[in-house]
């Protein structure tokens, strides 16, 4: 509506309410007339003066050049109310708008201390009077139109309009103030990728149908949360309404309470043309999600429920739809907008990154806005800079994938590149072999089409096999470090549970929150979690055996790398380990190796004196025990203020093997000092 259009609108329903007002005034005015005698009305509290007329005043002449009808009469067919109960309701209105309310009900009571009205006195006043307007499941006060007050009965107790009731008859719009607080508005936005905006059509089309009854519920689930709340805007957009969301944890958890929440929504909804959405993404379980269901089960709106996995609605018909984050193609088309004419300067660099990280439209303009955002004032930011706009946008894509899996595993920052690795040839081929199956996936999958013959079997998968220390987590640090990606470690005690299906849930939420920034998942000593598959005896083994079964299929399509690490290989299934791409034995170092470990395991600006590699290389320990080793002689230098010196090496290996339990034997340290 222009504002010339609402302006007009504004006067004529100013008009209207103004006309209506004075009916009811005029019926007032004959009942106290009544009282007083000044007609030939009787008193006592019995109607005096003629019926109120329904005419006059009341006509439409004042919005015959208007298109919507006035704000009273459209309260009236929204939610039923009858002509006596509308007549209560200006009644009530009258006492804030105009002064001489008061005084009339005042005089009408016989009260000067009574100046407002009553069931009693609407019940004696105005015309079609009927006792069903005074009871909770009226309108009136279903709606919450008219508040009684306290007192010492139902029908002499004052009533007084809501304040939102109120400013709606006089023209005012706004969002109820006791529901601003809870509900936020969604801004609709036309930036939508084809996918969403299909299924905001397909919304829209829905709910155009079932305009005369109830809409059905968009149940709306994945793991794409800005993209839902997008997708619910557009479509409410193309109705004509307007989106507020709420938090499922916001919601009152007492019945009564969320009764009343939903009838000031139902309300609103229809006052000011809104759809609800809840947000019941972050909610944990069925126990987080039980206040928004019974509150969903309750309400007859307009509504959206965002969630990551379907809710259980029983009541309400409802429409589920999986919302995924956008394709490859458009999430490139949304990488090119958001960057702008920096996007040029990428050379091709956008479909690594879409390769490699899932994000979505927020995601991807938070990112974009980061990056071309200068870091000084008045100089230009990354994107001035072709080679530094390639860094930052991987690094800030990284960035944003991150919160929800930091929250569910151990990050931990690769330092270790390939000179800090001693391993055989073949072991170190397979290791490069990884890292390039990881780069080059988007040209086989998508460009060469493997992808096209199904999902299954595309994840890259890796065992590291070997005795504790032989090097299998600083492997994988060496490959988050090569790909510039993040490496977590997965808690395997804090992810397998005692309980039925609870292992599968922490599973799926560990791969959910990863499959955002493809990030390198390292399940360390993974055989607690997957060796041989049982023989069915009872239910926790069928149980057990589901949970491995899940974690076969999440492997095998998951986008990024998981690396599984073992000291026991023949423990593991040989189901499992036919579904592994690659199994990388780390041996235990001999000799040579350990003399090379040896010469690698000092930092340049770590001083030494004296260090003999081939002596060291005589104790028969891991990598990580000489790495223990060598930290512990350099604080023990340190400490007295000299380089490190194979006395402090002694001195440290005693320490190690004492831990170890083992021996240290002559042979192994003979001629050290």
């Amino acid at each position: 509506m222009s504002p010339p259009a609402a302006r007009t609108w504004i006067d004529a329903n100013q008009h209207f309410l103004s006309a209506s007002l004075a009916v009811v005034r005029l019926a007032l005015e004959q009942y106290v007339a009544g009282l007083r005698g000044a007609t030939g009305g009787t008193a006592g509290g019995e109607k005096g003066g003629a019926p109120v007329a329904q005419s006059g005043p009341m006509g439409n002449a004042p919005f015959e050049a208007v298109s919507s009808p006035p704000a009273i009469q459209t309260l009236c067919r929204a939610f039923g109310l009858s002509d006596f109960e509308r007549d209560v309701l200006l009644m009530c209105a009258g006492i804030e708008l105009e002064a001489s309310f008061a005084s009339l009900c005042a005089e009408a009571h016989g009260d000067p201390r009574r100046p407002y009205p009553t069931f009693s006195l609407a019940l004696a006043v105005l015309p079609g009077a009927h006792w069903t307007a005074l009871t909770p499941a009226s309108p009136l006060r279903r709606w919450r139109f008219v508040e009684v007050g306290a007192g010492d009965a139902l029908t002499t107790s004052a009533l007084r309009i809501d304040e939102r009731i109120l400013h709606y008859l006089t023209g005012v719009a706004y969002i109820d103030e006791r529901l601003r607080g809870l509900a936020q508005p969604v801004p609709a936005t036309t930036d939508l990728p084809p996918s969403h905006r299909a299924l905001a059509g397909r919304i829209a089309q829905l709910w155009s149908r079932s305009a005369a009854g109830v809409p059905p519920l968009i149940q709306m689930c994945g793991s794409e949360h800005a993209g839902k709340r997008a997708i619910a805007a557009s479509a409410c957009a193309a109705l004509g309404l307007e989106l507020h969301a709420i938090r499922a944890h916001d919601l009152p958890g007492a019945a009564a309470e969320r009764e009343a929440l939903g009838r000031l929504w139902e309300r609103e909804a229809v006052l000011s043309g809104v759809a609800l959405l809840i947000d019941c993404d972050d909610a944990d379980g069925p126990d987080g999600s039980a206040a928004a269901l019974a509150f969903v089960d309750s309400m007859r709106a307009m509504l959206f429920v965002a969630s990551r996995d379907p809710l259980r609605i029983r009541t309400r018909l409802f429409i589920r739809l999986d919302v995924a984050k956008p394709t490859a193609d458009e999430q490139q088309v949304l990488w090119h907008r958001a960057l702008g004419p920096s996007a040029q300067a990428l050379n091709g660099q956008l479909q690594d990154v879409v390769a490699q990280f899932n994000l979505g439209i927020h995601g991807i303009y938070a990112v974009s806005a980061g990056i071309l955002t200068p870091s000084v004032p008045g100089e230009g930011g990354p994107a001035a800079v072709p080679d530094v706009l390639r860094g930052a946008l991987w690094e800030a894509c990284r960035a944003q994938a991150r919160p929800r899996l930091d929250d569910l595993a151990q990050r931990i920052d690769p330092a270790a590149t390939w000179d800090d690795l001693v391993l055989p040839g073949p072991q170190r081929q397979l290791l490069r072999d990884i890292a390039g199956h990881l780069r080059r996936r988007s040209l086989v999958y998508d460009t060469w089409g493997f992808s096209a013959k199904g999902a299954r079997g595309l994840g890259i998968s890796a065992l590291f096999t070997g005795a504790s220390g032989t090097g299998k987590t600083m492997a994988a640090e060496v490959l988050a470090q090569e790909l510039r990606l993040d490496l977590y470690r997965i808690d395997l005690s804090q992810v397998v549970s005692k309980y039925i299906g609870e292992t599968e849930k922490n599973l799926r939420r560990v791969f959910d929150a990863a499959e955002e920034g493809g990030a390198i998942l390292l399940f360390d000593e993974a055989d607690a979690l997957f060796g041989k598959r049982s023989e069915v005896k009872d239910s926790h083994d069928r149980y057990a055996n589901i949970e491995i079964s899940y974690l076969l299929q999440r492997m095998e399509a998951y986008r990024g790398l998981a690396v599984l690490t073992t000291n026991m290989k023949n423990a593991l299934d040989t189901t499992f380990m036919r579904r592994i791409r690659f199994i990388v034995q780390f041996p235990f170092p001999d000799a040579i190796q350990r003399a090379e470990i040896w010469r690698r395991i000092f930092p340049a600006s770590t001083p030494t004196d004296n260090l003999d590699a081939e002596k060291l290389a005589r104790l028969n320990v891991a990598g990580g025990n000489i790495r223990n080793i060598a930290l512990h002689a350099a604080f023990l230098a340190a400490d007295n203020g000299e380089p490190v010196r194979m006395a402090h090496l002694l001195r440290a290996a005693r320490s190690e093997y004492a831990k170890l339990e083992q021996p240290l034997t002559e042979t192994e340290i003979g001629g050290w000092a």
